[in-house]
């Protein structure tokens, strides 16, 4: 696996793996970073498969994303986790 992620994007990915589904808001919050930093990380792990959209039954305005476990592990092999 050939990736070059940023840090961003790694964040995202550590929050996202240890908390679960969330929407964009929440990541921002979790993560402390900006919300347009969020949606760049989340645009690049989906372009790699890493993370997908799934719909938030709860609010339809606030897709959630869902980490695919399996590749998240094999980035922090790779990477190492992020402490966030």
């Amino acid at each position: 696996m050939s990736l070059k992620l940023p840090y961003s994007a790694l964040l995202v990915l550590d929050v996202l793996s240890s908390h679960g589904p969330m929407p964009p808001r929440d990541i921002s919050e979790k993560a402390n970073v900006p919300p347009r930093t969020v949606s760049f990380a989340l645009r690049q792990l989906r372009t790699l498969d890493l993370c997908k959209r799934v719909p938030n039954l709860q609010d339809m305005r606030q897709p959630l994303y869902i980490v695919d476990a399996d590749k998240a592990r094999a980035v922090f092999m790779r990477y190492g986790r992020v402490v966030s």
